[in-house]
């Protein structure tokens, strides 16, 4: 296959045939990359080192992604496992955060490709390769997030990225595939594109290009239960949280990731975390996508319910706002600009009291948090309870606060009568 004479390399980090020997192929073993590690062996002329990483996905055979690299020529292939990295430098800010972009999607493709860049930065180093290859198409954001963040990191290394450069679109890849004998699982009968790790998976392609059409969910999920599939009872789990990360599920201590496993595994079975969104990508249109992101709706739900219990007012008015413009900068490939250094330092100290137990209840696709118990609690009994005779609320005060409170409303209203046209048809 030729490079399109219409794809021209402007930018100063593009990789060019001739200038580099040894290429590092970000390999998921899926379409893109399969195609791919074939045919930069072809147009680049060069060894393809591919590496794979393991950051909590279930449906990959590692060791038969690895083997299937190598049979398609790669000089070597490297499995990294970065679960715990993964979980603990960049999904504990997720949930501290309350990740969500443009509702129920937890970011997971994009906090995946932050801990890919920073693993695959290292391993370019030591396997002496000057070039980071990657599937990403010209249409979607992750080629911004791979480019930002590798060329972030390292100035100095280059990016070969050729599905911007071939053009082939997905059936066109399937067929190329299939005359070079590259085994795939896309089908022109199940045409879905997954991207997985243990934070969430997303799901593109097939009739969801098409938002006139009912996704198919039954065909296309493939972690979570659909809901008439779901048990009938309830299932109940207390999540144990220190600074805003969960320790610990019905009070045994654990790892994040096998948290998040152990909520995902359950989530997934009562239907919870399953979001279609409408999603307006950085390049400037809309998709369709489908997320299943069980294990961080469940700790985020409880999360942000513990959240609001040791917070004030003001604090519970403010962190919504940082949320949304953490999760706007993770969408957007600005993991590394000093801004998001300013906001994890705001949700790192606002997190330092959010300590305790939540309990919450699954029950067909809803999270419902049950019970929360915190030592910095705000919920004063003595304070609220207005049953008993000697509660310590100075009931007295309440007239004077009524009055001082509505004043300037009062006070607007004599001077101007609004009518009711006033507030339009």
């Amino acid at each position: 296959m030729q490079t399109t004479t219409t794809y021209q390399k402007i930018a100063s980090y593009e990789a060019k045939k001739g200038e580099f020997d040894t290429c590092l192929l970000l390999y998921s073993g899926g379409l893109d990359t399969s195609v791919m590690l074939k045919w930069i062996q072809e147009e680049y002329e060069c060894d393809v080192i591919t590496l794979t990483f393991d950051i909590g996905q279930t449906v990959d055979d590692l060791e038969a992604i690895k083997q299937k690299a190598l049979s398609l020529g790669a000089k070597d292939a490297i499995i990294c496992d970065a679960k715990k990295e993964f979980a603990d430098n960049v999904l504990a800010q997720a949930i501290k955060a309350n990740a969500d972009y443009q509702g129920g999607y937890a970011l997971s493709t994009c906090l995946g490709r932050v801990i890919i860049s920073e693993f695959a930065v290292k391993v370019a180093h030591e396997k002496g390769c000057q070039v980071i290859a990657h599937g990403c198409t010209g249409k979607g954001n992750d080629q911004v997030r791979f480019d930002t963040y590798i060329t972030t990191l390292d100035a100095n290394l280059k990016i070969v990225a050729p599905v911007r450069e071939w053009g082939m679109g997905r059936a066109e890849e399937i067929a190329y595939a299939q005359a070079r004998g590259i085994p795939v699982k896309q089908s022109a009968a199940k045409p879905y594109s997954y991207d997985e790790n243990m934070w969430g998976n997303a799901c593109e392609g097939g009739e969801l290009e098409q938002v006139e059409k009912t996704a198919n969910l039954k065909d296309m999920l493939l972690w979570c239960n659909v809901l008439e599939e779901t048990p009938n009872e309830k299932a109940t789990v207390t999540i144990s949280f220190e600074a805003g990360v969960p320790t610990a599920l019905d009070g045994t201590p654990m790892p994040l990731y096998e948290i998040i496993a152990s909520m995902n595994k359950l989530g997934a079975e009562h239907g919870v975390g399953v979001f279609q969104t409408i999603e307006d990508r950085l390049i400037g249109f809309k998709v369709r996508e489908v997320y299943e992101n069980p294990g961080a709706t469940i700790l985020i739900a409880a999360h942000k319910k513990l959240e609001y219990l040791v917070s004030t007012r003001q604090e519970n008015e403010l962190k919504p706002f940082m949320d949304q413009k953490w999760a706007y900068m993770t969408y957007a490939a600005q993991w590394h600009e000093p801004t998001m250094h300013h906001i994890h330092a705001y949700i790192n100290d606002q997190n330092q009291k959010v300590t305790g137990d939540v309990t919450v209840e699954l029950y067909k696709g809803n999270v419902t948090v049950v019970a929360l118990d915190s030592p910095y609690s705000l919920f004063d009994h003595d304070l609220m309870t207005s049953m008993t005779k000697d509660t310590v609320f100075n009931q007295n005060a309440s007239t004077g606060f009524i009055e001082l409170h509505g004043l300037a409303q009062k006070t607007a209203n004599k001077t101007y009568k609004y009518k009711e046209t006033d507030y339009g048809s």
